[in-house]
């Protein structure tokens, strides 16, 4: 197991009633699991590429996850679409992916890259005035913040059983 239950850092036995603290609990929730995922390994563990031709790594993943939160808030929500993407993402799709290398200052730079993005997102949300704020997807289309977060909570839920894979590959442990 990854945790045992009784210090689960993720649940707060908190009960959950409307939507703002169920939607905010399970992007938590889902956060807090994909970086317990990755606690241990080191620069070579993290880069570690799943199969070929995959350039899936964990490492891959936080920059990937940084680059999403990155987009949907700063870009999106903010109204910013012509802030560039992280990681040269404009130029090249899966940059985040296949940069990924064995190196501790680039696994640094993720990681930190991935907690200043939550950082703002989650401000942005607590001080947004409800989850009808639109953002700006481009061409006049728009997106309300609450869909955004549940898009970000089936982001993090597919990439979590993505890290379940590469974590059993790296050192046999398996998700809870």
């Amino acid at each position: 197991m990854w945790v045992d239950p009784r210090h689960d850092p993720r649940d707060t036995g908190a009960v959950l009633r409307g939507e703002r603290a169920v939607l905010l609990d399970y992007l938590t929730h889902f956060r807090m699991t994909f970086e317990m995922k990755c606690e241990g390994l080191d620069a070579e563990q993290l880069a570690r590429r799943s199969v070929e031709p995959s350039s899936m790594s964990l490492l891959g993943l936080v920059r990937h996850l940084a680059a999403v939160e990155h987009s949907w808030f700063r870009r999106v929500m903010q109204r910013n679409l012509d802030l560039p993407k992280l990681w040269s993402k404009d130029e090249r799709r899966d940059a985040d992916f296949d940069d990924a290398v064995a190196d501790d200052a680039m696994v640094a730079e993720a990681w930190e890259a991935w907690r200043v993005e939550v950082d703002h997102a989650q401000a942005f949300v607590d001080s947004a005035a409800s989850f009808d704020v639109l953002g700006s997807l481009g061409d006049g289309e728009e997106i309300e913040l609450r869909e955004v977060l549940v898009h970000l909570i089936e982001e993090y839920a597919r990439h979590c059983g993505h890290a379940d894979l590469l974590r059993e590959r790296i050192d046999g442990r398996t998700g809870q």
